[in-house]
């Protein structure tokens, strides 16, 4: 029976995503055959795991991906804290679902849930440089010079890390959309704080091929068909031959995807 690392079992189940298993473990909350399991730890389904006490099924659950409009205030976490409102209380799936990279609690915009691991490990590489686009407003008027900069890279202290060049254009006195294709903590408010500027509002609009079109914030929605398989195919593509795609791609694209297959409107 083929032995593999717990993370990657627990991703494959829908359980949590592997950086969360790895998490877990840590905290003592993941146990193998009654012992308290260790990262890097391997599997097979012979084992009885449990997290949380709770045994998990060896059986592998059908792989989704849905897209939320993630509102302002909402945390992207799987934990529950008191007095926050929790990612996974907005759909009603009825399943495991983790969320996909991370949008901080004061802006709002696209973010995936899933319960395949595969899918989460290949979209948040960082190697994998997949464009995600957003919508901003700041507390002053823009200038050609802070465009500029933002474009070219901009050195963050606290981080002690340069950005990568992006794409910006500006769409009103106060607001831009920008392209980035790495993931930096809070990495656009503390861009324009480096420049300046105070962000106001923030939304994801775009993520690679998958558009935020029309839903609402609390609205949720089904990645299928022609939308998903061109996600899984662009997750495969060069970086290079992303750049290249890119180039003509324009920055408010209107989304192709197909009626919504199901959603939650936050009340």
């Amino acid at each position: 029976m083929e032995e593999i690392r717990l993370n990657k079992y627990l991703s494959d189940r829908g359980v949590c995503s592997r950086r969360e298993a790895d998490r877990m473990m840590e905290e003592g909350r993941i146990t193998v055959n009654g012992q308290r399991a260790s990262v890097g730890a391997k599997v097979t389904d012979a084992d009885e795991i449990r997290v949380d006490g709770a045994v998990v099924d060896t059986k592998s659950p059908e792989k989704v991906i849905i897209a939320v409009h993630k509102p302002v205030g909402v945390v992207c976490t799987t934990r529950e804290f008191p007095g926050e409102e929790n990612i996974l209380s907005l759909v009603d799936y009825g399943s495991r679902l983790y969320p996909v990279g991370r949008l901080d609690k004061d802006s709002e915009g696209l973010i995936f849930l899933t319960n395949d691991g595969n899918f989460a490990a290949e979209i948040t590489k960082a190697s994998g440089h997949h464009e995600k686009e957003y919508e901003v407003t700041v507390n002053h008027d823009l200038t050609d010079s802070f465009v500029k900069r933002m474009e070219k890279g901009v050195y963050l202290s606290e981080l002690e890390k340069t950005t990568a060049a992006c794409r910006v254009k500006k769409t009103g006195e106060q607001s831009f959309s920008i392209v980035l294709t790495q993931g930096l903590n809070r990495q656009i408010r503390r861009m324009c704080s480096s420049c300046g500027y105070e962000v106001r509002t923030l939304r994801r609009i775009r993520i690679m091929n998958v558009q935020l079109g029309k839903m609402k914030p609390g609205e949720w929605r089904f990645i299928t068909g022609a939308e998903r398989t061109e996600l899984l195919a662009g997750l495969k593509k060069k970086p290079s031959a992303r750049k290249e795609n890119a180039g003509s791609r324009n920055l408010t694209k209107e989304p192709k995807t197909s009626a919504f297959e199901g959603k939650n409107r936050r009340k």
